[in-house]
């Protein structure tokens, strides 16, 4: 059966539960050597002119040695220590000669062969009032320091416990911090997730309401108004394809612009296109969807009036212009541009789609004869944020 634990004497119970739980809350036991402190006890050795100075900490049943000038040990037993008598006054506790001294002539450390006659302690107290273990400096001959040796040691304990208060600080700094950063994600990925329902159901509602006009266009069948309805049926399924060929890859962060192109293309061509041979060329540019949706739109609606226009061949292509600046082009050999042709003139309200769009994007449209016998040419000169 494993012994408890007792307290030491001096302390109740409560009280040296409460001060082990300080202890542990600076995270300072069995850590690594640090400079920090090996340099105040340096200093602490030649103020004194003594072999030994210790920044200690008193555990439930050792007292540990965050720094040790002048001992090769890290550690001893908590009973034999002077350290653990230290830590039950507020103010330093002196035994400037421990063969006489009747609180010290029968410790250990005395009486046996390390010989120790002086020793000096200040106990290293937290700012709610718990001593943690002392800045000591020992001696075997007998010393009588000076008020002002002993106000230097004073001072040095303090040091080593801004550099723990400091440290505990920064260690909660940084756990507060990773918190935030787990918070943070945990709410970026919530927002994703919902974003991706939502696009599913904006995506499959537009699917519903696109089937819904092509059943009411058959009571139409024939009429001006059934023609429209079918027509913004087909725009609607148009968006509904945007979405689908967006949320295609399931992966997160910016999309592949060239391989939504090409799947967004190979959709259309078994669709409305399916009288005309979409090629899809150029490069593998990562943009955002928000870039991609009205991207997707524009080269829907292009192809839509190419394969009007009586286009066998139409060719998507992307490509940088320069840095920061991409163009998307539609080439077709169709029937091309009337010469008074004007996008903004235009009464068709698929042209007026494409200008809106392109200025929802800051983009330039372009427009002429493709050349080499081939029809129209529309270009989207646009910015893809780095």
């Amino acid at each position: 059966m494993q012994e408890k634990k007792r307290p030491f004497i001096g302390l109740s119970a409560e009280v040296e539960a409460l001060r082990l739980d300080a202890v542990h809350r600076y995270e300072i036991l069995d850590t690594p050597p640090d400079g920090t402190f090996d340099r105040i006890t340096r200093l602490a050795a030649r103020l004194f002119k003594v072999p030994i100075a210790i920044v200690s900490i008193v555990d439930s049943d050792r007292i540990w040695f965050k720094s040790h000038h002048g001992l090769s040990i890290s550690e001893i037993p908590r009973d034999p220590g002077l350290c653990a008598s230290a830590i039950l006054h507020d103010q330093p506790w002196i035994v400037t000669n421990a063969k006489l001294d009747p609180r010290s002539l029968a410790n250990p450390l005395v009486a046996g062969a390390f010989g120790l006659e002086f020793y000096l302690g200040v106990p290293l107290r937290t700012h709610d009032g718990f001593n943690l273990g002392t800045l000591c400096v020992i001696d075997k001959a007998p010393r009588e320091p000076s008020k002002e040796q002993s106000e230097h040691l004073v001072d040095l304990a303090h040091i080593v416990m801004d550099q723990l208060e400091m440290r505990l600080s920064a260690r909660h700094s940084v756990s507060k911090l990773a918190q935030a950063v787990v918070a943070k994600n945990d709410a970026l990925e919530h927002a994703r997730l919902l974003t991706k329902e939502v696009d599913h159901r904006v995506m499959n509602s537009l699917q519903l309401i696109s089937t819904m006009l092509g059943l009411q266009s058959l009571q139409h069948q024939g009429t001006e108004a059934g023609r429209e309805i079918v027509r913004a049926a087909e725009r609607i399924n148009a968006i509904a394809r945007v979405h689908r060929s967006i949320h295609f890859e399931e992966g997160e962060g910016p999309v592949d612009a060239m391989s939504y192109l090409t799947r967004l293309c190979a959709d259309l061509g078994l669709g409305a296109g399916a009288s005309a041979d979409i090629v899809v060329q150029g490069i593998a540019v990562p943009m955002s969807t928000d870039l991609l949706v009205p991207l997707g739109i524009v080269v829907n609606e292009l192809i839509t009036n190419a394969v009007k226009n009586g286009a066998a061949r139409i060719v998507v292509s992307l490509g940088w212009i320069t840095e920061g600046f991409c163009e998307l082009s539609v080439e077709d050999d169709g029937h091309g541009l009337r010469g008074d042709f004007d996008p903004l003139a235009s009464k068709g309200l698929g042209m007026r789609i494409i200008d809106s769009l392109a200025s929802s994007i800051d983009g330039t449209l372009t427009f002429g004869d493709a050349g080499e016998g081939w029809g129209a040419r529309f270009g989207l000169l646009f910015a893809v944020p780095q």
